[in-house]
């Protein structure tokens, strides 16, 4: 009988498939590298979401593992050339959490305009501090789109009824911009240069470099707003704070972080920063969607060989 072990809260869906599949199944989360080492040899397939990190060692110890599934899209949790090299298949689930991940997106742009933490928390207080809450207008901005994957099309259809002109930054659009005539694809530079809300939805840089930095914020609109739920290390957190405070742009929203979980970080106490603790793919639904994916995945490639979303 196969093995698999779920090292992060999911859905418990996953669980059901595997149980319906006679495929023996432990759920054990919150481990140390170091306590999975010690268990990971017992097992053929693992899932984890994004608190789970795979590691090398982890990958070394594992002597029957055979694939690896990401419930969610980023496999930026898992040594993918270590497995790899060790003849492991990695699975993700694109598409599972593609309309949570847009939707947040979405809410982190109309929050940072409108100011709406802020008027919360003071009217929570006390305090009518209308005077001093003046929020700018989505309607017939200019809203630029760093990558054109499932998210950031998902995110140009959400905003289609606030007229929005859409700036796009993506190699692969040139062969797809037929599917998408409300979107304009444009360089890097024009996109940041031009844009009044700046949002990422692209891969990190394979040199983990930033795609974003200081000599970028000369370029942009300091009435400019950027929002990130890609990836943490896309955006510069240190050269993004020095841009706010001299009113080099307006604001940020930001989901992800160059380490995680953030417990420290520059853009604390920003009062031009929204912050969420990298929640934009958590909704009941795409937990429930990226669980049944994963599960079903691995249980297609241990009985069947079938291999689905490989990376």
């Amino acid at each position: 009988m196969f093995k698999v072990l779920i090292s992060d809260t999911m859905s418990n869906v996953a669980q059901k498939i595997f149980e319906k599949n006679k495929i023996s199944v432990d759920v054990k989360t919150g481990l140390s590298e170091e306590e999975i080492i010690k268990i990971i040899s017992d097992y053929d397939g693992m899932v984890v979401r994004s608190a789970t990190k795979v590691t090398k060692n982890i990958i070394l110890a594992a002597k029957k593992l055979k694939v690896i599934a990401r419930a969610g899209a980023g496999v930026d949790n898992i040594d993918v050339p270590a497995a790899k090299e060790h003849n492991m298949l990695v699975m993700n689930t694109p598409g599972g959490n593609t309309n949570a991940t847009a939707e947040h997106a979405f809410a982190l742009i109309m929050a940072v305009l409108r100011k709406i933490p802020y008027a919360n928390d003071t009217t929570h207080k006390g305090k009518w501090e209308k005077k001093n809450i003046k929020g700018t207008e989505l309607s017939k901005k200019t809203l630029g789109i760093v990558g054109f994957g499932n998210v950031g099309v998902r995110l140009s259809h959400l905003v289609k009824g606030f007229g929005v002109n859409i700036l796009v930054n993506s190699k692969s659009l040139e062969s797809r911009q037929k599917d998408f005539p409300h979107v304009k694809n444009v360089s890097f530079d024009k996109l940041i240069s031009t844009s009044d809300i700046i949002s990422f939805h692209c891969k990190a840089a394979k040199d983990g470099k930033p795609l974003i930095t200081r000599e970028h914020y000369k370029k942009i609109k300091p009435t400019a707003y950027i929002i990130n739920t890609a990836r943490g290390n896309i955006v510069d957190e240190k050269d993004l704070n020095a841009a706010l405070n001299e009113n080099l742009l307006a604001g940020a929203a930001i989901d992800v972080y160059s380490k995680e979980p953030a417990k420290e970080n520059i853009l604390f106490n920003n009062t031009k920063t929204i912050l969420t603790p990298h929640v934009a793919a958590s909704t009941k639904e795409a937990s429930i969607v990226v669980a049944e994916m994963a599960a079903s995945q691995i249980t297609n490639f241990l009985l069947k060989g079938t291999k689905i979303n490989t990376v």
